[in-house]
């Protein structure tokens, strides 16, 4: 029986924008049983598309693949070259204070705890996090987040940084905030680029679910 293949946000002859829910990885693991992703499974159902940029397997959202090489290499140096503009919503522990920031903290791998990353001002690749509160509760805060980089984990290691870590982040975030939530609470909530075919900014958005 096929696996299904994520809920489509956009379809043409040149790219293919997806919801990827939380849980699903966006390329292969390493080992038999994780060889199911997304990657895998909307290549199966379009011959041809390729993986351009990833989501972690816990974040959910809005994520773009190339249907044919030269598609791939245009999008490609957009995400090399930061043209693409991102907004992530996140449910960070605890109440922020301030209304809106910026995280500029250099990220490397952590080689005692893989997968993990971690902060090194001398070793560490320059990371920088827009951030600004949606909504306030009791124990927690709804944040809008644009990374201006793309590093392994940014987002995550960087509200830890804060102080104000994901809920279900089972990384970064201490038991009590892993235990406020049965995902990580981290979702890609718009995706702008510049289509391949017309060098118009075209923007993708998957509705955030939690």
């Amino acid at each position: 029986m096929p696996v299904p293949v994520p809920p489509i946000i956009h379809l043409d002859e040149r790219l293919i924008a997806l919801d990827k829910p939380s849980g699903l990885l966006s390329v292969p693991g390493i080992g038999p049983e994780k060889a199911d992703c997304l990657a895998a499974r909307v290549a199966a159902a379009y011959p041809g598309a390729r993986i351009v940029h990833r989501l972690d397997r816990d974040t959910s959202g809005v994520i773009v693949m190339a249907r044919d090489a030269e598609a791939h290499r245009a999008l490609s140096v957009q995400f090399q070259d930061r043209i693409v503009s991102k907004r992530y919503v996140a449910v960070a522990w605890g109440v922020v204070a301030d209304d809106e920031g910026v995280i500029d903290l250099p990220i490397r791998k952590d080689l005692d705890r893989p997968p993990r990353q971690m902060v090194d001002f001398d070793r560490g690749r320059p990371s920088l996090t827009r951030w600004r509160v949606l909504e306030r509760g009791a124990d927690r805060t709804r944040l809008e987040l644009r990374p201006q980089t793309g590093r392994s984990h940014q987002l995550r290691l960087h509200l830890r940084e804060l102080g104000h870590p994901i809920l279900g982040d089972d990384l970064y975030a201490p038991p009590e905030a892993l235990a406020l939530a049965d995902r990580l609470m981290l979702h890609a909530w718009t995706l702008t680029v510049v289509h391949p075919s017309t060098a118009e900014r075209v923007t993708f958005e998957a509705a955030c679910p939690f």
